[in-house]
């Protein structure tokens, strides 16, 4: 009888990866699993049925652990590295965010290698959306090879781009990075924290759900040990989205959701100029169905959202709809909702507070400058809102994307190059290799080495810009791939240099 295949899960308790396990546990027959979460009282409830259930390992610990880390890759046939210090804790504690997003990486990548499994190890790293930033109308559809540009401030995205960066010129023959979404379900449904108002009113995403996202996790696993995973899924990155029941734009969402509680007038609820106009993140997918045709794990629409949010409200659900049939009750609830809401928008990182305290670097990034919130209707109903939604606009890659990827040769490289502000230094390609790394300069005069997949694929380009500051005004002005994320959501003095206070490199000296 052949041996069972090991899928290592890390983050096993947390949201995405408690329902990847919730499946799991029910192909035991095919694998084993090791679970590897923070020792505390969190992990321990929700791991504790799974200890010393037969085929299923528990490992409580932290994944900066090195040898911690090689004990359990070293035997590992599939690694689901979902662990992540997310938003919006990790925008409160940058170097943090940093030490772990992309140490963990870092640890396993180099377990993989150590263990002399290479080539034979299956290692998922899930990304996040959030890489691609800020991604308003009219340029809300986006697919990877897209333009990097991770939000002024947001130090999950910054340190998400790192590690994808060293996992793509990893080595690894098994390797591929997932971009996670904004994950709905009722965690989402329980957030009550000033990052909420940092989602632009006109902002959208393609939601995914935490029981989509588990179904997308398992179904990998259970398809490559079963043989029916074509190679060719490797070495890719992938945006993951729920598919068209999963769009929708922040306004049309409380419209909804407000609705179930029989508020139909938002002007009650909603100030505008409590929301960000820009910096935040978020894309409707021209490629997402990619990951579907895969693994067919899409069961959810946007409605299992609105019923989370419903059953966390609970009994104050029929009060609510009781209230606003009567005379003056929308008003009435309206108002009550908005106080509560309130106190998240004048905490630090609310936005009210960026206003109060005349903090003009915080305006500048989520509004572009004090006159642009000044000029922000009162009400809602006079926003002159998006509706173009189902328009996209297909960014250009820099070379022609029609062309077999086997053809890939120097002078297509030179062309992205330029395209991106730069030079290609090299003077030789074997055509068709996305994985050589070639030589560039950037167009700050930055020189580094990257392999093809991270520049065109991956759509990164110079670490040293990256690592060093968000600079986005000049960047745009010297960077005709980078100007098409920048030019449709900016003014034309808009945009200051922020200088980032972590990178990859401090992470790696601890």
């Amino acid at each position: 009888m052949a041996k069972k295949k090991r899928i290592m899960i890390t983050g096993a308790a947390g949201n995405m990866g408690g329902e990847t396990l919730k499946l799991l546990k029910n192909d035991l027959s095919k694998c084993e699993l090791l679970l590897f979460d923070l020792d505390n009282p969190n992990s321990r409830q929700k791991l504790k049925e799974y200890e010393g259930l037969q085929g299923v390992k528990v490992v409580y610990g932290n994944l900066l652990d090195r040898s911690l880390v090689y004990d359990c890759v070293k035997d590992a046939d599939i690694i689901l590295h979902i662990a992540a210090f997310v938003s919006p804790a990790a925008d409160e504690f940058p170097e943090r965010a940093m030490q772990i997003n992309y140490g963990s990486a870092k640890n396993i990548i180099d377990s993989i290698i150590e263990s002399g499994r290479a080539h034979v190890t299956r290692f998922v790293n899930i990304g996040t959306i959030a890489e691609t930033g800020d991604r308003m109308p009219p340029i809300h559809w986006g697919r990877v090879g897209d333009p990097l540009k991770p939000s002024v401030y947001d130090y999950y995205a910054v340190s998400k781009i790192a590690a994808e960066r060293m996992v793509i010129e990893s080595g690894l023959s098994y390797w591929v990075s997932l971009r996670q979404t904004g994950i709905m379900g009722p965690a989402m449904s329980k957030i009550q924290d000033p990052i909420m108002f940092h989602n632009c009113l006109d902002n959208v995403l393609e939601y995914v759900s935490d029981r989509d996202s588990g179904r997308l996790m398992r179904n990998l696993c259970i398809k490559d040990i079963d043989g029916e995973l074509n190679k060719g899924f490797w070495q890719h990155v992938y945006n993951i989205g729920g598919g068209e029941s999963c769009r929708i734009s922040t306004t049309e969402m409380y419209r909804v959701l407000y609705g179930k509680l029989g508020i139909t007038n938002l002007d009650y609820v909603i100030d505008p100029k409590w929301y960000a106009t820009r910096n935040f993140h978020g894309q409707y997918y021209l490629d997402s169905d990619k990951l579907e045709e895969y693994f067919h794990f899409r069961r959810d629409s946007v409605e299992y959202f609105y019923q989370s949010y419903l059953d966390n409200l609970g009994s104050l659900v029929p009060v609510a709809k009781v209230i606003t049939k009567l005379p003056g009750g929308q008003r009435f609830m309206g108002s009550m909702i908005k106080r509560t809401m309130k106190k998240q928008a004048v905490k630090a990182r609310g936005t009210l507070r960026f206003i109060e305290d005349n903090d003009t670097e915080k305006i500048d990034a989520y509004w572009g400058s004090k006159k642009n919130w000044g000029e922000i209707p009162d009400k809602l109903s006079e926003v002159k809102g998006f509706t173009d939604w189902k328009k996209a606009i297909k960014l250009d890659h820099g070379y022609d994307e029609n062309k077999p990827a086997e053809q890939l040769n120097l002078e297509d490289l030179k062309g992205a190059a330029k395209f991106r502000g730069g030079e290609c230094l090299s003077t030789d390609m074997t055509t068709g290799d996305w994985t050589r790394k070639l030589d560039f300069k950037c167009a700050f005069g930055h020189t580094f080495s990257a392999s093809p997949k991270l520049v065109l694929e991956g759509g990164h380009f110079c670490p040293q810009c990256e690592r060093e500051s968000w600079n986005y005004k000049e960047r745009a002005k010297r960077e005709p791939f980078f100007a098409q994320v920048w030019y449709p959501l900016q003014g034309e003095t808009d945009g200051r240099e922020y200088k980032k206070i972590v990178s990859e490199l401090d992470a790696e000296k601890k």
